[in-house]
């Protein structure tokens, strides 16, 4: 219940952030006629079932969107609930997912990863992780993650250098707060779920080619690419590292 109506504010931070809009004032509208949005119209997922996906003021269609982000933010702390159990960790990592899907829909949408959403992401992660670290009596996490903060991001920073088409700095920027999180679990999660982002981002690319989604003039955003193998590396990054030592003959 807690997800559903975070996705609900999700879609506001969504829709506003880019357009430089408050998230406080003023309060939910209708996108099409800026009709205020009546609280009974404004339950996640059920409302826009029951409006058969159109606005009760003016009859425009409301994208499925809304109710999908919804439904996925809920699923996904619903999961990560499963995956710590009453960890301190919980709490950190459900700041990240958040992060996550509204970064994800943000940069699919305008292609960019807005500072106000990146940066903030620091200091806000690191005090989560430090507390997880504190409650969890595992302070050499908190050692290990500002260390990987600092060296995922300046991976990206030499990549954004050596050709800053191909790298925007935004992804510099959320390279370091992954670079935090994967690095409190374990270095392997880091390596891991640094490698899968860039390779995630070569099949997604070369499937949209293939398609002709896309062309090789087209800018793609990676933010998502550079997400989704941030939490493959967060679930599975020690089991896949040790099948790939294991494999090499090293462990």
């Amino acid at each position: 219940m807690f997800g559903l109506v975070l996705g609900s504010f999700l879609n506001v931070v969504i829709w506003r952030v880019p357009r430089g809009e408050s998230l406080i004032h003023p309060g939910s509208a209708c996108t099409s006629c800026g009709a205020p949005v009546a609280a009974r119209d404004n339950v996640p997922v059920l409302s826009w079932m029951l409006l058969l996906g159109q606005a009760r003021c003016c009859g425009a269609a409301i994208s499925v969107r809304y109710p999908l982000v919804e439904l996925v933010t809920a699923v996904f702390l619903a999961g990560l609930a499963v995956w710590t159990g009453p960890a301190w960790r919980l709490l950190a990592f459900a700041y990240l997912a958040a992060l996550s899907i509204v970064l994800a829909v943000i940069d699919v949408d305008v292609k960019r990863l807005p500072y106000w959403l990146v940066a903030p992401s620091y200091p806000v992660g690191a005090v989560l992780l430090g507390i997880a670290s504190l409650g969890e009596q595992d302070l050499s996490g908190m050692v290990r993650a500002l260390i990987g903060a600092a060296a995922l991001w300046s991976f990206y920073t030499v990549l954004h250098l050596v050709y800053p088409p191909g790298m925007a700095y935004g992804d510099v920027r959320l390279a370091g707060v992954l670079g935090l999180y994967l690095a409190w679990l374990g270095w392997d999660h880091l390596v891991v779920g640094a490698f899968l982002g860039f390779l995630v981002g070569g099949l997604g690319s070369a499937v949209a080619l293939a398609l002709r989604r896309v062309s090789l003039k087209t800018q793609i955003p990676f933010g998502p690419y550079m997400l989704l193998g941030a939490w493959l590396g967060i679930l599975f990054g020690h089991g896949v590292a040790d099948a790939y030592l294991r494999t090499a003959g090293l462990r």
